[in-house]
């Protein structure tokens, strides 16, 4: 017999080989009917992979972010055996899941494949599904497996074959397709009862440009059809909200071929919302005890050999900038902390100059693949609201949660109030990734973790999603549609202090090295923009949107008094336009909502005898509040202010 520990604590007892669908079954048939995978012990297994050990289980269904993941997984393997019913001779790449969804890059040889086809192979894998045939996982040997796929003339699998090393090495099966896969997956194939298959685009084979160009197939699938159907309506409201899109209609930012891809130009309107953004969280650091600094767009090659960065992301850079000096290199920064560095290494310290804490708007810049482009979330160049704080070792638990709880109070004021954060560790079986000894990883990621303990917060731990250079705390914060955005990220790094030999002389009068925290709130303001124009569909909280009123004359004649107005309200430091053009209300009315300026302010005869203006608040029920004076409305706007903290 074995102990089985639930994740409310309690303990059963079964005998060895009991799968997570026995223990399913034991507890109820409905639960039973409902389990997708198990995790036992933290990993994520097949539910019907037999369990020999005292473990933890905790049985995933698609409510679990985990089950969802096993079912798009094992979605993209049913995918692929319809595709291979009806395209013979298809080659496979990888078929991984994602956030929403899965994809399989598939090779068809000379044929090719049209968003025309889609509808015939949704149903083939619905005829698939319906068999309800098993998932099998297979252990076999190396040499096995390299003399299936040889058979079967794959070079994809076969090259995936040549990293792994024998006695790791599954298959798993499925009616009557094979595939190379780890897992986990579902138990059967008919818990799938709706697919869509959404896009297709071109991929480089293992992200290699100089690799063969495959065929990237994208779908979603549900266990009931009217999740999918609000899956659906819910991409169609995606696309409303999209952030490049609005970002046109609400003229913020654009970009120009001529000037470059994945570079921004911010438009008037969009840099008085990034102004804004910077001017909130300037005035919060000035009160943390901040020093804010400058520095320059570029940097030796050598600062960047120095910080590790070079190494580590040369490839991803801009090509050096030559200058006539023979041999001498300068690099567009891609971090601003090797700059930071240098600032503290300028003069001598003291313990008692500890904690300090610089900050920077610094833009920084890297050469992303053209494929990876994509609107102001996915650029080239981009502004980090950057800081970094050195501090002693006794001072980093306290300095590490001071940090967070800035962080806090920024998702706080955006209306982020959904959010994941993420403990980002090291991979253990890739300690080539990264630089720096055990003992100061071991540190760091203590420091993270017992910070992080002494706070209420929803987390999840993922391996191999540190820093080069230490560990971090990313949040993963979940928008109006539910979707989930990396934004903040907050690092402890003990190898940069080293390797530009930083020093502090302590209470000792011996010199010590500071440990360094990295953190930015926003990530960068790019995409904390793209995030938040999506998340709110375009209309900004009122403290934050360029246009906070738009005054409406109802003709020619009333101009010069909604100008009187606009000047009281400008004297009160509230921002707005007069529509002086000559068209009618309806008309006017009709371009403020499309421009989501949050209040309307028409002005006609009654307003002018009674010096008032009548308000309108843009997409509400009770939007429409009368006539006001103006030292009411302008009340009535703090007032508003004051609701949104």
């Amino acid at each position: 017999m074995i102990k089985i520990t639930l994740p409310d604590g309690s303990v059963r007892k079964y005998e060895s080989g009991v799968t997570g669908l026995d223990i399913a079954s034991s507890i109820s048939e409905g639960l039973a009917r409902n389990v997708l995978a198990a995790k036992v012990n933290g990993e994520v297994w097949d539910a019907t992979r037999p369990i020999s050990s005292d473990s933890s289980v905790q049985l995933l269904t698609f409510r679990d972010d985990d089950g969802k993941a096993t079912f798009w997984h094992s979605s993209a393997h049913l995918m692929a055996e319809a595709l291979e019913a009806l395209y013979p001779g298809v080659k496979f790449g990888a078929g991984p899941s994602l956030e929403n969804g899965f994809y399989y890059d598939i090779d068809l040889g000379d044929k090719s494949l049209s968003s025309n086809e889609f509808e015939a192979i949704e149903n083939k894998m619905l005829e698939l599904a319906r068999q309800k045939n098993e998932y099998l996982r297979e252990p076999i040997s190396k040499a096995d497996a390299i003399e299936y796929f040889e058979k079967k003339g794959d070079e994809y699998k076969l090259e995936l074959l040549e990293k792994l090393e024998d006695g790791t090495i599954t298959l798993y099966k499925q009616g009557g397709f094979t595939d190379l896969c780890r897992g986990p997956h579902i138990p059967h194939t008919g818990f799938i009862k709706a697919i869509k298959l959404t896009k297709l685009s071109g991929s480089y084979w293992q992200n290699n440009e100089n690799n063969a160009v495959m065929t990237r197939v994208y779908g979603v699938t549900f266990p009931k059809a009217k999740e999918l159907k609000h899956y659906l309506e819910m991409i169609e409201e995606a696309k409303k909200r999209d952030h490049r899109k609005l970002g046109k209609e609400l003229e913020l930012f654009m970009f120009s071929e001529k000037v470059g891809a994945g570079l921004p130009i911010w438009l008037p309107k969009g840099t008085a919302l990034r102004n804004r953004l910077q001017d909130f969280l300037t005035k919060e650091q000035i009160k943390g005890g901040y020093q804010l600094v400058t520095t320059p767009h570029i940097g030796h090659k050598n600062l960047y050999i120095t910080s590790g960065h070079y190494e580590k992301y040369g490839d991803d850079s801009f090509q050096p900038i030559k200058t006539p000096k023979e041999g001498e290199e300068f690099f567009l920064k891609p971090m601003n902390c090797p700059h930071h560095c240098e600032i503290f290494a300028h003069k001598p310290h003291s313990y008692k100059e500890l904690p300090l804490r610089i900050a920077e708007f610094g833009t920084v810049y890297r050469y992303e693949q053209s494929g990876e482009l994509h609107g102001l979330s996915r650029v080239r160049c981009f502004t980090q609201d950057d800081a970094h704080l050195f501090c002693t070792v006794d001072q980093l638990e306290d300095e590490f949660i001071a940090v967070l709880n800035l962080t806090l109070l920024v998702f706080k004021k955006m209306g982020f109030a959904d959010f994941t954060a993420q403990i980002s560790l090291r991979d253990p079986d890739q300690p080539e990734k990264y630089i720096g000894s055990e003992k100061n990883w071991e540190a760091a990621e203590s420091a993270i973790i017992n910070a992080v303990a002494k706070l209420d917060l929803n987390t999840v731990t993922e391996l191999g999603e540190a820093a080069f250079y230490g560990p971090k705390l990313d949040f993963m914060v979940r928008d109006a549609l539910g979707r989930s955005w990396q934004l903040g990220t907050i690092q402890v790094d003990y190898n940069l202090p080293e390797r530009f030999e930083l020093e502090y002389i302590g209470a000792d009068n011996a010199p010590h090295r500071p440990v360094m925290i990295h953190r930015a709130p926003f990530g960068s303001l790019e995409r904390f923009i793209s995030v938040l124009i999506e998340h709110t569909g375009g209309k900004f909280p009122l403290w934050l949107t360029p246009e906070q009123y738009a005054i409406l004359p109802i003709s020619d004649k009333f101009i010069d008094y909604a100008k009187s107005i606009k000047n009281q309200l400008e004297s009160a430091d509230i921002r707005g336009y007069m529509d002086d053009r000559n068209e009618t209300l309806k008309r006017k009315i009709r371009d403020a909502e499309i421009k989501k300026v949050p209040i309307m302010l028409i002005v006609g005869g009654k307003d002018v005898e009674a010096g008032t203006v009548s308000v309108r608040l843009q997409g509400k029920e009770d939007g429409d509040k009368g006539a006001m004076l103006p030292d009411d409305f302008i009340d009535f706007f703090n007032s508003l202010l004051n609701e949104e903290g």
